[in-house]
Order: C-alpha cells, then structure tokens, then sequence
C-alpha cells in the first residue's frame, strides 16, 4: 500500500495486546505451574491458553472481521475458515523455555495478507524485549532504553554469526548446511527471538532444518522482512503461509543476500 498509515496504526494498537497476553504469562511462570501433553507430544501450560484468550479477545475487538488461527484452538480442532488476510498466534513460542525457566520464551501475533507476514508482534516478556514491524513501514525494539529502529547487517569479514534452536536441532544436517560458509561463531535460542535476533543486526543466518508450524514463526518473519532479511525454504523460494496443515518444509533465515556470504577459504 502507497500510505503505511493505517499499517502503522493496526501495529501499534496490536502493541498493547502482545503485552497484556505477556502479563499472563508472567503471572503463571511466577507460580508452580503444571505440565500437560498434547496429542502431537508437545507440551502446554496454563500460560499458553489463558494469553491465548487474551489475544482472541483483543483481536476479536481489533479486527473483527479477520480470522485468527491460533495455535492452541488448532490443537483443540478449531480452525476457522481463513481468506487471503488473516492472523496467526502463538501465545506462548518456547513452551519448553518457559519450562526450564531461562527466560527465552516468547509471545507472537502476526498479520498475514495473500501468503505472506505483513505485520508482526515478538513479545519476549521475561527479558523485556518486545521485536515488531511491518512490510514498508521498518521494525523496532522496545526495551529498558526504550524504542530504537532495527534493520539487518551486512555479514563482518569475519564470519557469520549463526543462530539454532536451544531446544530442537540435527547436528549433522546443520553442519551440511553450513559446509563452505565461514561461520565465526555458533549461538543458541530459544523460540522465534532466533529471528529477532536478526532482524536486530545481532546474528546473521538460521537454518531450522527441523518441523515447525506457521505460527511458531510467523511473527518473527514479519519483523525480519520488515528490518531487510527474508525466510525461504531450501529450495530458495519465500516461504509462504496458509499452507495446508500450517506446516513449514526446512528452511532458512537470512539477513543478508547470498551473494555478499563470507565463504570459508
């Protein structure tokens, strides 16, 4: 759209909504909450389904007429019928960093349009960082030092700095990926701060060569489009959402375009 006017409205009214579900899930880590599975084995808490309630009610009063696909009410067989506008939530992303209590945890809501993320919120309410963006207007943190823009960087001579999952990785088919890539060093995180962390300028490359669902990411990709990267398959297509199922194939992170990669010598 010519005027980002109205982009920059919904994002900012979007704001309050992350952090009030951040509110919840503060409000159950600070207690000795229980652990359930679901049926695809992953683990939920109380945290996720009360925030979750609390970005459908907020989204609901925001855009009443946007369909949300939301990870929770999926797991519980709702899943609405979408158009080529809708969101995606995950209240709580690193279920299992909100278990072992490291802080890496995250809160998402995104805005997809025809495929692909045009706005998105990543609350990290533990470390008080909220990450967000949209397509055409830039991407931002809100932390202790208050607002500042964000963009990507161009990879230093000296390597890249790549980031992988805390919890979830394939070692070997993670050093496939990066053969002939001069890497100068290797981190790990939890959830889609992964994708924050790039869009940041703070690391350059993820590589998640392992299952994920559409909302898990999402909101990460729209900031990280928003501050200059991109997310494509391996195939080197865009990823793209609405996909059946809502499962993501492997797939990349970049803050940078391939050709201006540090190769190993």
């Amino acid at each position: 759209m010519s005027d980002n006017r109205p982009l920059c409205d919904l994002l900012e009214r979007l704001l309050p909504i992350a952090r009030d579900a951040g509110e919840v899930v503060m409000s159950v880590y600070a207690t000795d909450f229980s652990v359930r599975g679901k049926d695809d084995a992953s683990p939920v808490t109380e945290a996720d389904e009360r925030a979750e309630a609390v970005i459908l009610a907020g989204l609901a009063a925001l855009t009443p007429d946007v369909p949300v696909v939301a990870e929770e009410a999926v797991a519980a067989g709702h899943v609405p019928a979408i158009a080529s506008r809708f969101w995606l939530v995950d209240p709580l992303d690193g279920t299992k960093e909100f278990i072992k209590r490291n802080g890496e945890f995250t809160v998402n809501i995104a805005l997809i349009d025809d495929g692909r993320p045009l706005l998105g919120v990543v609350l990290a309410p533990a470390l008080d960082r909220l990450y967000a963006g949209a397509v055409g207007v830039g991407a931002f943190i809100e932390d202790a030092h208050g607002r500042h823009a964000i963009r990507c960087r161009v990879p230093p001579a000296e390597g890249l700095t790549v980031v992988a999952s805390r919890s979830h990785g394939d070692a070997a088919a993670l050093d496939t990926f990066l053969a002939g890539r001069k890497v100068a060093k290797l981190a790990s995180a939890g959830s889609s701060l992964k994708l924050c962390l790039i869009a940041a300028g703070e690391a350059d490359l993820y590589p998640r060569l392992g299952r994920t669902m559409e909302w898990d990411i999402a909101a990460g990709h729209a900031v990280l489009a928003a501050a200059g990267g991109r997310v494509a398959g391996l195939d080197g297509r865009p990823l793209a959402y609405a996909k059946p199922g809502f499962e993501n194939p492997h797939f990349a992170a970049w803050g940078f375009d391939e050709g201006v990669t540090p190769h190993a010598q």
